[in-house]
């Protein structure tokens, strides 16, 4: 039964699809992916653009090497509904341009100190210099996570939201911190307190490190291309869902340490939110797709607190 061929009917949801058939045969062993290149290609747009849903219960068909179409319920004169999404983005394009605004704000907004505020001195401070650096080392790591370490489980996303995901970065990390970091006024411009900088170094130093062996340990349990998932282990798993999230709180307090500015905690305040709200969404996808097989955390990302 597996190798029969079955013949789907297809019909638009939303936007009319001009070149879209309203049926096409496959057999039951081909794969998700192989039903969305073949109506990709008959339909004359991105696999990326396309989402597959059946017609008998509204369940997303899987664009995935390894489900099959009999896998899905799939059967002969099934009816299957598809949609075009819109022009596509690359989630590493996303990432990239993200983690640009920061590196090109702070650096720009540092340099015209003595330009943008009234009686700057011309000399930044050694703790202005010091948060330059800290938040330039961050989000350089950051783009280098993104080109070279970070498998995506999704390939794109509707290019039209790329202003709102850049938004937080280029906003709240990028002109809002740099604005008041480097402001003569700012408590950056005192003189700094070793006992204050040199734990705060360390912290940044170890969160950066963490973060980045959690993100290398994310990495190897997904080939290159495959959408497979597993269960983590190794630093900080055995502890929280996702210390990925808890070793970047711990490097942006480190951050926050050194320039002690009111806009760098609110920025604080507002990721560790967010990423409280990914911690606890991901503790229970890992609860529902491996079962026992998987040590519950009572914590998503910071032990004793959430």
């Amino acid at each position: 039964m597996a190798t029969k061929q079955v013949t789907l009917r297809i019909q638009p949801r939303g936007k009319v699809i001009r070149s879209l058939p309203s049926e096409t045969t496959i057999t039951l062993q081909s794969s998700g992916a192989d039903l969305y290149q073949r109506l990709a290609a008959e339909a004359d747009l991105s696999v990326h653009r396309l989402r597959i849903t059946k017609g008998s219960d509204n369940a997303s068909v899987p664009n995935a090497k390894d489900v099959t179409i009999d896998s899905t319920g799939i059967r002969d004169q099934s009816t299957i509904f598809v949609k075009d999404l819109g022009p596509q983005i690359a989630w590493r394009t996303v990432f990239v341009v993200e983690y640009l605004g920061p590196l090109l704000i702070h650096p720009l907004l540092y340099t015209l100190r003595p330009y943008l505020y009234a009686h700057a001195p011309r000399s930044a401070s050694g703790l202005q210099t010091l948060s330059l650096l800290l938040i330039c080392l961050h989000f350089l790591k950051r783009e280098a996570e993104t080109l070279f370490v970070h498998r995506f489980s999704l390939a794109t996303m509707p290019a039209r939201n790329i202003v709102k995901n850049s938004a937080h970065y280029w906003i709240f990390a990028g002109a809002n911190i740099a604005y008041w970091t480097y402001a003569p006024a700012a408590p950056t411009a005192a003189p700094s307190n070793p006992l204050i900088t040199y734990p705060a170094l360390a912290l940044f130093l170890l969160g950066e490190l963490g973060n980045l062996s959690t993100h290398l340990t994310l990495r190897n349990l997904r080939s290159t291309g495959g959408s497979e998932r597993g269960i983590p282990k190794g630093l900080g798993f055995d502890l929280v869902t996702c210390p990925n999230y808890m070793f970047e709180t711990m490097a942006w307090v480190g951050i926050w340490m050194v320039n002690r500015s009111l806009s760098t905690g609110v920025f604080v305040v507002i990721a560790v939110a967010q990423m409280a709200v990914w911690a606890k969404k991901k503790e229970g996808k890992y609860r529902r797709e491996f079962g026992g097989a998987y040590r519950k955390k009572r914590f998503g990302m910071i032990p004793g607190l959430f």
